[in-house]
């Protein structure tokens, strides 16, 4: 069957208990709820640090075999280091995240803005000596990566030859709609709107839509996905769709709503989980 993965930046958003996680659902215990509502997690708090064995041991234990994690390196590996001698960080997160064996999904290599064209020589470096054995996906936000330029064209050279995607940052959406939150507010100052490219997408793509408030301004933003997501499905790839918000207070909805609309054009999509304690969709 063909397979969409679904999710959000994270699963333990206590605004979710009550909408989409039972009432009382305790701390610590919503990863299992999670999983029967979308197949995959961007798993940003691996951004912010590398994970203890013991809590990896528990994401095992709470998530199924079918489920996939999409987590981000360390930011002291991208951020901080800005991915110079990172060789033994990145093995060290590699080694706490194999516990989870096929769960791991495309691992994501998110750069900042100020790291540009400049620094081009250091990341095709590293994308050159990432492990083989995983997937990759590598987020720009440089527009000098965006650009026709001696620099995009050697990264998307690499990319290509080793099969490492490059995220599609898809902030349209959040910069259309209205402000209506302080979240909102953050969200535009730190999302940069730069171009959506889909031309080195590997066989594992990744789409992150960056919503705003509203979700049916944040649904309108991923229906325009369901004709590239029917084509890279069509093509035999495994494309990864994340939803955020400011708040994210819908997200599991509008995931499993985008999952449902491509499923309505693609006759062999394998279905989802049905949720656990669901009382609204968003």
């Amino acid at each position: 069957m063909s397979v969409l993965r679904v999710g959000c930046p994270m699963w333990a958003h206590r605004p979710w208990v009550g909408p989409f996680y039972p009432s009382g659902t305790k701390p610590g215990t919503e990863l299992a709820l999670y999983t029967t509502w979308c197949n995959a997690v961007e798993g940003n708090t691996t951004f912010y640090a590398e994970p203890s064995v013991a809590t990896v041991e528990k994401w095992a234990e709470q998530s199924p075999d079918t489920f996939r994690f999409a987590f981000k390196l360390p930011r002291l590996i991208t951020h901080d280091k800005r991915l110079h001698d990172v060789a033994t960080e990145v093995r060290s997160f590699l080694d706490v995240i194999e516990p989870l064996g096929d769960r791991v999904g495309p691992v994501q290599v998110q750069l900042p803005p100020s790291f540009g064209p400049d620094d081009v020589e250091i990341l095709l470096g590293f994308l050159r000596r990432l492990p083989a054995g995983r997937s990759w996906a590598l987020e720009l936000r440089h527009l000098g990566f965006f650009e026709n330029t001696a620099a995009r064209e050697r990264v998307d050279r690499v990319c290509t030859d080793r099969g490492i995607a490059r995220v599609v940052l898809d902030t349209r959406p959040l910069h259309a709609g209205p402000v209506d939150s302080d979240a909102a507010i953050e969200e535009k100052r730190t999302k940069p709107a730069v171009p959506v490219l889909t031309d080195v997408a590997g066989p594992h793509p990744i789409v992150r839509v960056i919503g705003e408030d509203r979700p049916d301004g944040t649904m309108a933003g991923l229906l325009a996905w369901v004709p590239q997501v029917v084509e890279w499905l069509a093509d035999g790839r495994t494309p990864y769709v994340f939803v955020h918000q400011p708040e994210n207070l819908h997200s599991p909805g509008l995931a499993r709503a985008f999952h449902a609309a491509v499923a309505d054009e693609v006759d062999d999509l394998e279905p989802l989980p049905e949720p656990a304690g669901q009382t609204s969709m968003f």
